[in-house]
């Protein structure tokens, strides 16, 4: 799983479009490049707990993926908080 996420990010970084369609919406692919360049090890597991997480059926890993790399930065904080306290409250 982890060299099918390296080489979706580096075919992603390398990519010479102009846009780079995430879920749905176009971004601008020197954005898209930034992001994926700040990621680290931890956004990286992140992904990985997701996907064992998921227990919805994916129609379009890839897809998914890069939406997941492309957002872990701006949720990875509220998705470790969450099940923090969902944690708490089970035991």
């Amino acid at each position: 799983m982890l060299d099918e996420i390296v080489s979706l990010m580096l075919e992603t970084v390398c990519t010479r479009r102009k846009v780079v369609r995430i879920a749905g919406d176009d971004y601008p692919a020197e954005l898209v490049k930034f992001k994926f360049m700040k990621l680290n090890s931890s956004h990286i597991q992140f992904v990985i707990d997701c996907m064992h997480q998921n227990t919805t059926k994916i129609r379009n890993i890839k897809k998914y993926l890069l939406a997941v790399l492309f957002n872990a930065p701006n949720t990875i904080d509220s998705y470790y908080t969450a099940l923090v306290a969902h944690e708490r409250n089970v035991f």
